[in-house]
């Protein structure tokens, strides 16, 4: 796979991976990742732990740099883009474990996700929207947020990533440590934003039901992207259904 060219922006991802290797020091993590993502998507990453899907994640963000390989978002040569620069340009990651400002409220937390020029430009507008989506966080807004519960503190990871009006959301394991009545609510907000034109990148590892808000998924193990296709098409896959469905 390689980047398309500049006269056919039609058939261009909006993210595109080819061959990417990355790993932490001489530990390699990701064996000739290749994915893409179009606009308007969203699109599921699944495996067991350990198999280099936050090592993917942070890589798209510009968290760590690949040792090889390509990532282009709308054509844009993101190797070349320096990492404070990347949120500029439409990248929003939600990490896994939330990383909020503990010692900051709600509504600081959410300013800091709107520090690029053109959020700031917006902020009122962003907030609102963000309010909207969320109105608990309007009730807690004052609140420190390491004082909230784990779905709040999710919805305000999520709201952050949102204020900078981005083109792309990674969400990396939104539900780890969640109770499951948390999760189903979470999976609904991140079917709205994506019903709202969002184009979604989520890490998960609940399969089931991440599988039942998507449109595609890639399947990586040991690395290496293993299998992909629909959604429907990996819910129906036997190997998939046994090692990660429980059936």
């Amino acid at each position: 796979m390689r980047p398309d060219t500049p006269d056919d922006p039609a058939g261009r991802p909006l993210l595109q991976l080819a061959s990417v290797d990355a790993g932490y020091g001489d530990f390699q993590a990701l064996f000739g990742v290749t994915l893409e993502v179009k606009a308007g998507e969203a699109v599921a990453v699944i495996g067991p732990n350990g198999a280099g899907k936050t090592t993917l994640m942070r890589v798209i963000s510009g968290l760590i740099r690949p040792t090889a390989g390509m990532i282009a978002l709308e054509g844009a040569d993101l190797l070349r883009t320096p990492a404070h620069r990347i949120p500029e340009l439409g990248i929003a990651h939600v990490p896994e474990n939330r990383r909020l400002f503990a010692a900051m409220t709600v509504e600081d937390n959410l300013r800091m996700g709107a520090f690029i020029r053109s959020a700031r430009a917006k902020f009122a507008e962003r907030l609102a929207f963000v309010y909207e989506l969320f109105p608990r966080l309007r009730e807690r807004r004052r609140q420190v947020a390491g004082t909230l519960s784990g779905g709040e503190q999710q919805m305000c990871a999520i709201g952050r990533a949102l204020m900078s009006e981005p083109k792309l959301l990674l969400l990396d394991e939104p539900s780890a440590g969640l109770a499951p009545v948390i999760v189903q609510q979470v999976f609904a907000l991140v079917e709205r934003i994506r019903a709202g034109g969002l184009t979604v990148l989520i890490v998960e590892q609940n399969v089931r039901a991440v599988l039942h808000i998507v449109d595609r998924a890639y399947l990586l193990e040991a690395g290496g992207v293993r299998s992909c296709g629909s959604a429907a098409e990996l819910l129906n896959d036997e190997a998939i259904a046994t090692a990660y469905l429980g059936i």
